[in-house]
């Protein structure tokens, strides 16, 4: 016997849709389980009698209140009553069948109804009540275990959703089946859902969590606190929904977060604050003695571990708002894969050969590495190249040895200190590597069952050279593997770039690397030191994301975060997410960028409508600080003034811009109003966009009065001072101040002009002042800038050509968006690139060829030189049209698959 019955309860606050399973035995016993939404009533049956068509069951809610039911079954329809402590008595009817979900009657009212409805089963849990006295200094590795059996006659299924305050990583019976949550921030806590069925076996199961707590402190301790970028309330905790179902998809147990569960504190954790590394924190400090080796697998015995304390649940009553506002993740899982050292590039007390052997074999076991007692090594591996990964090391015996790992972007000079780097060739072992440690003090043996111990700090790090050091005590230490689990976002690369110039393609490369080596959870300036998603590099990064892959995903979380940074002044702040905000007036006139470039790519006015109210009011923050002049005023002390890393400006702007204001910021306010103004005319509100595109205008012409120098023929920097950087010249031809031959002639003196030069970054906007005004021919020339990276060892693009702090700095890789935009000469026509235009610049070139993502599918672009010809071929992905104009300027129009030709004169 197995009947599914539904029925609504009404009682005085709440309306609650049951599922009544009706199942008998082989001993004939007849069992009622019930399931409710939106709330679970908890309700467990215990004497269930079925006399004919009525059944009657009593049972005891967790709190030790007693509650009856009765239902009476009539063909296809059932009337039933049920006594709920504290509700009284109240009277139901249903009807045969599961019937209709609480997310399915909701369902029709559209996907945010259903989410926003949930209620979740699961409570908050951790080992003692939250928050703790005296705990919001301290890191916390706390671990957690479920153990549940599955029969042999059952085709088991089971989806779980999980959070954590701060940070987890879930285990299903040994196996790695998700880490996070994705990062969230003060309004937006997120979930992950994996579906785990594949990893359930018969018998005996076990779902294993470790959760990592950071501190909770403000003002914000930067290094005490853990990585800034990552949120965490005044209470740690672990959140679980999952319910072991059947095929059919009847419940067979809940396995939601609560006392049932088993936790564990590990004492000897420690957080140690380093400065290099200050803005992710530090490293870690292990003690393997209380470390529970094992726990993850379901053989591990937890019988001596404290049963978890349930203390919050997902929402208040009322419409009283928890800590942790849950939504779903946005973005796909982080890829992990097993990846292994190529070489050891240094030794100290043990031999290189040997070393290296053990490396190439650790994948079978066929080898392990001995380190005698009263030894010291110290070990360099290189991956090959630089990554970002979970490093992790399993050992035995060795009891209370030191080891150590450091990871290092490169070699560099032993002249390089912490705040002033000196690099060269990043191959060079000969020089030295520059990084922090984590430690783990080994245990032994840990027990009769566990031989082996494993050790492997809780975030990932960033690394091309891992530093590996052992000291031993009495006794000898078995390195048994030593490897990595590379991992970051799972980008799809889709594009391709080749041409006749061999640097180019190195430069490509390094490019691509570079992008996603700094995509995780969110766009990171650089892995190794911040890991913040700014405005000003994310911006650029979204681009580089179009081109390289179409996928808008983390562009679309991006534009989300940083809409969520927003002051109640309208301003936003410079990174996000962040416990630790921070404003810099510039860059939110960026998040007006990425909403205009997403729509130039997407096509998506939905999105441009979610953002206008917050656009128009950030445009509105610039417009009452205007002075009588027109221009935009000196900005707070509380914000920090920045554009660019120039050498001459220390902190990215010019020293004198305390007291007197930059041009530059009204200028770029200008090219913001006028995008603001295309967005919004797009979405219907003219009014506003006339508005915007007005005071675009206004500004524009304060600025041709007030900053112009017409002895030197540029836009000065600030008023009263003779003082010029190509940044204001590039700037005022993007926002419309100067046009035509002007602008064009403004542009070859801001190339001549022995004026503030731009970095690598801000070289994007000078491109695209170069496209403006007619001189692409001159784009050729600045990626000399790029190719004395291709010579320098580099597998990724530094943050600055000369001396950088990091290796890996994703606003370097502006080839992303101009090889294909410039050389292959592909751009959307239309919102969406429903319209293509192909515009190749040849350059000195011979050939190139590529492919170039869309939304739509790829643009494929072959073209080469032939005596005097130019010969294209291109492909269009289908549903799209492009308008093709050759170097001879003449333009045609097609679809599908097309070659042209025209002649052109000898370079």
């Amino acid at each position: 016997m197995h009947e599914l019955w539904n029925g609504t309860i009404k009682t005085l606050y709440l309306q609650f849709y049951a599922v009544f399973t009706i199942t008998k035995d082989r001993s004939g016993a007849v069992q009622l389980a019930v399931e409710t939404e939106p709330m679970n009533l908890n309700l467990s049956f215990e004497q269930v009698r079925l006399n004919e068509n009525v059944l009657s069951a009593k049972g005891i809610d967790p709190s030790g209140q007693s509650y009856d039911i009765e239902l009476t079954f009539q063909h296809q329809t059932c009337t039933g009553s049920i006594s709920l402590p504290y509700m009284g008595t109240v009277l139901f009817s249903g009807e045969k069948g599961r019937g209709a979900s609480l997310n399915e009657k909701l369902q029709q009212y559209g996907e945010t109804s259903v989410q926003e409805n949930r209620y979740w089963r699961g409570k908050w849990i951790w080992d003692v009540r939250q928050p703790e006295e005296q705990a919001n200094n301290e890191h916390r590795l706390v671990y957690f275990r479920r153990t549940f059996h599955i029969d042999e006659s059952i085709s088991p299924k089971l989806m779980i959703d999980i959070s954590a305050d701060s940070r987890y990583r879930l285990y299903v019976n040994g196996k790695s089946v998700s880490i996070g949550p994705c990062k969230g921030d003060m309004h937006t806590t997120y979930y992950e859902s994996v579906d785990v069925s594949k990893h359930l076996i018969t018998g005996n199961n076990v779902m294993a969590v470790k959760v990592l707590r950071y501190p909770a402190m403000e003002p914000f301790r930067i290094g005490e606190g853990g990585p800034i970028s990552i949120w965490r309330s005044q209470s740690a905790g672990l959140l679980v929904e999952a319910s072991l179902r059947d095929e059919n998809g009847t419940e067979l147990m809940p396995l939601h977060s609560d006392a049932s569960w088993r936790t564990y504190r590990h004492q000897g954790y420690r957080h140690v604050p380093k400065q290099i590394i200050r803005w992710m924190g530090g490293v870690e400090e292990v003690e393997g003695n209380g470390a529970p080796q094992g726990w993850e697998f379901r053989e591990y015995d937890d019988s001596t571990w404290e049963h978890a304390v349930p203390f919050a649940e997902t929402r208040g009553f009322a419409g009283i708002l928890s800590p942790w506002n849950l939504l779903p993740r946005p973005i796909p899982f982080m890829y992990e894969e097993e990846k292994q050292f190529v070489e050891v590039t240094k030794a100290t007390g043990v031999g290189v050969e040997e070393t290296e052997q053990f490396l190439q074999n650790r994948l079978d076991n066929t080898s392990s590495l001995v380190i005698p007692s009263r030894q010291k090594i110290q070990v360099d591996l290189d991956a090959g190249e630089l990554t970002t990964g979970y490093i992790n090391i399993r050992m035995r015996n060795g009891r209370d040895a030191k080891v150590r790992l450091m990871a290092a972007e490169c070699y560099e000079s032993h002249e390089s200190t912490e705040t002033q780097r000196k690099k060269g060739d990043r191959e060079d072992s000969t020089g030295q590597l520059m990084g922090e440690f984590d430690t783990y003090i080994v245990a032994g043996q840990v027990n009769e069952n566990v031989m082996d111990e494993v050790y492997e700090p809780f975030w990932f790090r960033t690394f091309r050279y891992v530093r590996l050091e052992i000291e031993t005590e009495d006794t000898p230490l078995e390195l048994l593997q030593l490897s990595y689990r590379e991992s970051r976002y799972a980008l799809e690369v889709k594009a391709k770039f080749e041409s006749s110039d061999q640097e180019l393609n190195k430069i490509w490369d390094l490019s691509v690397r570079t992008l996603q080596l700094c995509m995780h959870e969110t766009y990171e300036d650089c892995p190794y030191y911040e890991q913040l998603q700014y405005a000003m590099d994310s911006r650029l990064m979204m681009l580089f994301t179009y081109n390289v892959s179409g996928d808008d995903r983390m562009a679309r979380r991006t534009i989300d975060d940083f809409y969520r940074s927003r002051q109640p002044s309208g301003l936003l702040q410079a990174r996000f997410p962040s416990v630790e905000p921070q404003v810099i007036p510039s860059f939110s006139l960026y998040w007006v960028d990425m909403i205009s470039e997403h729509f130039e790519f997407n096509g998506d006015l939905q999105l441009v409508e979610q953002y206008r109210p917050a656009i128009i009011e950030l445009m509105d923050w610039f417009h009452t600080r205007l002075t009588d002049d027109g221009i935009v005023g000196v900005t707070s002390n509380r914000f920090w003034t920045y554009f660019d890393w120039v050498d001459a400006w220390p902190l990215g702007a010019p020293p004198e811009s305390v007291d007197r204001p930059m041009f530059l910021l009204s200028f770029m306010y200008a090219v913001a109003l006028r995008k603001s103004a295309t967005l919004l005319h797009a979405t219907g509100w003219s009014q506003a966009a006339s508005t915007m595109e007005s005071r675009a205008e206004q500004v524009c012409n304060a600025l041709r009065k007030l900053a112009w120098s017409e002895e030197r023929q540029l836009f000065r920097d600030m008023p009263g001072l003779e003082i010029y950087s190509q940044h204001t010249q590039i700037i005022s031809i993007l926002a419309g101040a100067i046009e035509g031959e002007e602008a064009r002639r403004l542009m070859e003196r801001t190339l001549d002009e022995p004026i503030h030069q731009v970095t690598l970054p801000f070289s994007y906007l000078m491109i695209q002042a170069l496209k403006k005004v007619g001189l692409q021919h001159k784009i050729f020339g600045l990626w000399d800038r790029w190719r004395v990276f291709a010579s320098q060892g580099l597998t990724t693009l530094p943050e600055m050509e000369v001396n950088p702090r990091s290796d890996c700095h994703a606003w370097s890789a502006v080839p992303l968006a101009e090889f294909p935009a410039t050389i292959l000469g592909v751009t959307p026509a239309d919102p969406g690139a429903t319209t293509i235009r192909i515009e190749p610049h040849i350059g000195k070139l011979k050939w190139a060829k590529g492919n170039v993502a869309t939304k739509h599918g790829l643009v494929e672009i072959e073209w080469r030189i032939e005596e005097y010809q130019f010969l294209l071929k291109a492909k269009l992905p289908v549903g799209t049209s492009a308008t093709v104009k050759l170097p001879d300027g003449t333009e045609q129009t097609f679809r599908g698959s097309e070659t042209f030709s025209c002649t052109i004169s000898q370079n």
